[in-house]
C-alpha cells in the first residue's frame, strides 16, 4: 500500500496588478470623475515628493462605503495631510455626525479645510494640531468612537491604537494604512524603523484578543481590527 499523500495546496489566490490593470480597477468605481477629489489630488501633487502620502483614489472611495454601511457616528482620523482621506470620511457621515481630525502640519490642514468647504463637509469636520499623542492622551470624545483611521508616522501606529482602544466602542473599527509597506515588511533582515514598527503592530494585531482582525492587499496594505465586546 502507498504511504497516504496529502492533499496539493490549492494555488494562491490573488492577482498582481500592472499599470495597464490598476487603470482598469481605478475607472470602474461610482466617483472615477471626481472634480473636487481630482482637484484636491492636483494640487498635493504639486506640493512634490511629499504626496506620496495621500491615499489611493479606490481605497478613497473605499473609506466612503465602509462610513455609510457601518452607520458611523463618531470619527478619528491619524494623519489628515491635505484632507483627502477625511473628505472621504466625511463623505460617508450621516446628519450630527462628527469626524475629528489630528495632524501636525498646519501648511498642509490649510489646504484641508480650503477643500472641506468646497466639499460642503466642514461642519462635520473638527481638526486638532499638534502632537497626536500629547492631544489624544488629554482628548475625550463626546461619544465612544465608532471608526478611526490611522495614516500617520509609523512608530506611532501602536501609541495612537493604544490611546484610542479605550475610547473605541464594541465593534468599533480601526482601520491602519501602509500595512505592507511597499512589499517591504518582508525583508530579511528588515532595518528601516518605519517597516520594523509596521512589521511589530501586523504582528501584535494578529494575536491581540482585544480585536478580530484581517490585512488586505488594498492600495499598500489595510489593516482591520474590529474591537471585540460584542460576539456573534
Amino acid at each position: 500500500m502507498e504511504p497516504s499523500q496529502s492533499p496539493p495546496s490549492p494555488p494562491a489566490k490573488y492577482v498582481s496588478l500592472n499599470d495597464s490593470l490598476y487603470d482598469y480597477v481605478i475607472r470602474h468605481r461610482s466617483h472615477a470623475v471626481d472634480p473636487v477629489l481630482d482637484a484636491l489630488r492636483a494640487e498635493t501633487e504639486s506640493l512634490g515628493d511629499v504626496a506620496r502620502m495621500l491615499i489611493s483614489p479606490e481605497q478613497g472611495d473605499f473609506l466612503t462605503l465602509l462610513t455609510k454601511l457601518l452607520d458611523v457616528r463618531t470619527v478619528v482620523e491619524i494623519g489628515t495631510f491635505t484632507g483627502y482621506s477625511s473628505i472621504c470620511l466625511a463623505r460617508g457621515l450621516p446628519g450630527g455626525a462628527q469626524l475629528y481630525c489630528f495632524d501636525i502640519n498646519a501648511e498642509w490642514a490649510a489646504i484641508a479645510r480650503r477643500y472641506w468647504e468646497e466639499e460642503g463637509v466642514a461642519n462635520r469636520i473638527e481638526l486638532q494640531l499638534g502632537d497626536a499623542k500629547e492631544l489624544l492622551s488629554k482628548w475625550e470624545p463626546r461619544t465612544p468612537i465608532d471608526f478611526a483611521f490611522i495614516d500617520a508616522d509609523k512608530p506611532g501606529y501602536d501609541t495612537y491604537y493604544e490611546l484610542l482602544m479605550p475610547r473605541m466602542k464594541p465593534d468599533g473599527v480601526f482601520i491602519f494604512d501602509n500595512m505592507i509597506w511597499g512589499g517591504r515588511v518582508i525583508e530579511e533582515p528588515l532595518t528601516d524603523p518605519d517597516g520594523i514598527a509596521i512589521d511589530r503592530l501586523n504582528r501584535k494585531l494578529a494575536n491581540d484578543p482585544r480585536v478580530e482582525t484581517v490585512l488586505l492587499p488594498i492600495a499598500d496594505g489595510l489593516h482591520f481590527a474590529r474591537k471585540r465586546g460584542v460576539k456573534r
